[in-house]
């Protein structure tokens, strides 16, 4: 798939310059600062919904729990 994006002058030299830097090229770095950009949204995103379901019940359990009550000891 391809993607059109429009830019200043200014903002492609940086880009470019900033690719050559980090050795890749302008299209892999979009792609990685976008998908990472994505992640970190996501994970915000779970951590919020796991943060309101503690808050409902905050009790929380040992990792030496967790193993006695699944018998992995």
């Amino acid at each position: 798939m391809t993607l059109s994006l429009r830019l200043s002058e200014t903002d492609t030299d940086i880009i470019k310059a900033y690719a050559k830097m980090q050795g890749t090229t302008v299209s892999e770095l979009i792609r990685r600062i976008v998908m990472d950009h994505i992640e970190e949204k996501f994970d915000l995103k779970e951590y919020e919904k796991a943060y309101a379901e503690y808050k409902k019940d905050p009790e929380t359990f040992t990792l030496d729990d967790v193993i006695k009550e699944l018998d992995l000891a």
